[in-house]
């Protein structure tokens, strides 16, 4: 089982910020839940950047985001 491309990810999303709205500069593990929700509801966008805020909807959901902070650090 290779953890490579996932590892890789997580420590991508760790440092991921929003590109534009709302919270545009803001680590997206730093965004509120409900917008994750809102974009859930809505349909994250497309590319690298949707899967990044999907997956982050999972892990605020999931009450992991203080991994994603601590990869962070």
């Amino acid at each position: 089982m290779n953890i490579e491309p996932n590892k890789a990810f997580l420590l991508k999303l760790a440092h991921a910020k929003m590109p534009f709205g709302k919270y545009k500069d803001r680590y997206l593990v730093d965004i509120p839940e409900a917008y994750y929700v809102w974009f859930k509801q809505k349909g994250f966008p497309k590319g690298e950047l949707g899967q990044q805020l999907e997956a982050m909807h999972e892990i605020k959901i999931s009450g992991l985001e203080g991994l994603i902070r601590k990869i962070r650090t």
